[in-house]
């Protein structure tokens, strides 16, 4: 007997992927088709419903814990480079190439011909997933796009296929949730001038509803986040428990317009509580210890950290070069950020750190320890070229 032809399936347990499994099959001719979901901080009920609807319609399915690695690996060296696109944390982003290396893996293992997710031709993932997919030498299946198909005829073809689906053409909500973010798109948040209903959050209670204010520290060490008000804590769990604490004060929603890829423009919706919070208290804390030189290079460098990222070209040597440099400049962001969550805004109360490049006795307007007088040399050539080119040049 000829060996089975094989396919592996990046699995959500969402509307696109499901349809795929059947599609894979019938219209491409596979014998099997694998499916792998990867377990990045989604609700446990969306993991189980995944693992679920995966038994009774693909052949066989793997269930992959990737939170840990995800955070350690692509979390963290987010928030050392103040990772931001356009005002989007990139939960979404960061997560895809992960996700797409551990279907790889399973690709591998079981020998198979093929690899598929159930991207658009319109979005950002297919370009992430595919940058990992086309380092190997499997072909690539992307029924989404290879067949043009819209949000209602997939309804229609799993229902006739048995697929149970939670979308409907009512509330036909796209919702990708991972431990950093959570975005929603699709139905009526496609019109820009449509004020997203507060039906479509769940992170986040609405800031007028948000309770009094409440003030907290985090630490860092190294860069990266490890205690809550006092308590050292592992990445994972601090996430968690900020994105509870920020969301129950209305913090990080995001409604944007955003630049893809591909060059289309597209109304986002997301949430990101921790997120915001943590990327507030990060950048505050550089300001302390990192050098203006330093600060000013590295804005650069985390934009084109952030780009990379958006993109999914987490394997192009620039972004290791760059992770190079912000690693660096991390040895010394270690220290304790007090901020105050109120009403959907975080702000910074107090910094502290032992590699402070503060002196208040240098900056006091009560202390002499500075010679005031010393600065009147440097105050007569300050601007010595402007002056000149108004003297003789404007004349």
């Amino acid at each position: 007997m000829p060996e089975p032809k094989k396919v592996v399936l990046a699995y959500s347990g969402g509307l696109d992927t499901s349809v795929c499994i059947p599609l894979l099959k019938e219209e491409y001719g596979y014998d099997e088709v694998i499916t792998v979901a990867v377990n990045v901080g989604q609700p446990e009920e969306e993991i189980k419903e995944a693992d679920e609807k995966a038994e009774k319609i693909s052949d066989k399915h793997y269930t992959i814990d990737a939170r840990k690695e995800f955070v350690n690996d692509y979390i963290f060296p987010l928030i050392k480079a103040n990772g931001d696109y356009e005002g989007y944390v990139m939960g979404t982003s960061v997560a895809r190439p992960l996700i797409a290396k551990k279907v790889v893996e399973v690709a591998e293992k079981e020998k198979a011909s093929a690899l598929s997710h159930g991207c658009t031709g319109k979005g950002n993932d297919q370009l992430r997933f595919e940058a990992i997919f086309r380092l190997t030498d499997l072909e690539v299946i992307a029924p989404m796009r290879d067949m043009n198909l819209t949000r209602e005829w997939e309804i229609e073809y799993a229902k006739k296929h048995g697929i149970p689906v939670s979308v409907t053409t009512g509330e036909p909500w796209s919702i990708d949730e991972n431990i950093w973010s959570r975005s929603i798109e699709g139905g009526k948040l496609e019109d820009p001038s449509c004020a997203p209903p507060q039906e479509i959050y769940s992170w986040t209670v609405s800031p007028d509803d948000a309770p009094e204010a409440q003030a907290m520290v985090i630490g860092f060490d190294n860069g990266v986040p490890v205690s809550l008000d006092g308590n050292e804590i592992d990445g994972v769990k601090l996430i968690q428990q900020l994105n509870n604490i920020a969301g129950s004060h209305g913090i990080g929603r995001t409604d944007m317009i955003e630049d893809r890829v591909l060059g289309l423009k597209a109304r986002e919706n997301y949430e990101h509580p921790a997120a915001t919070v943590l990327l507030t208290a990060h950048q505050d804390l550089e300001k302390l210890v990192l050098t203006r030189s330093e600060l000013r290079f590295k804005t650069d460098v985390d934009s084109q950290w952030s780009e990379l990222a958006y993109y999914g070209l987490v394997d192009e040597p620039l972004y290791t070069d760059l992770n190079e440099f912000i690693n660096k400049t991390q040895e010394r962001v270690t220290g304790k950020v007090i901020v105050k969550l109120h009403k959907g805004n975080v702000s910074v109360l107090a910094r502290s750190s032992p590699y402070a490049l503060y002196s208040e006795e240098f900056v006091s307007f009560d202390s002499k320890t500075i010679d005031q007088k010393d600065a009147e040399g440097f105050a007569k050539y300050y601007g010595f070229q402007s002056r000149l080119y108004k003297k003789f040049v404007e004349k």
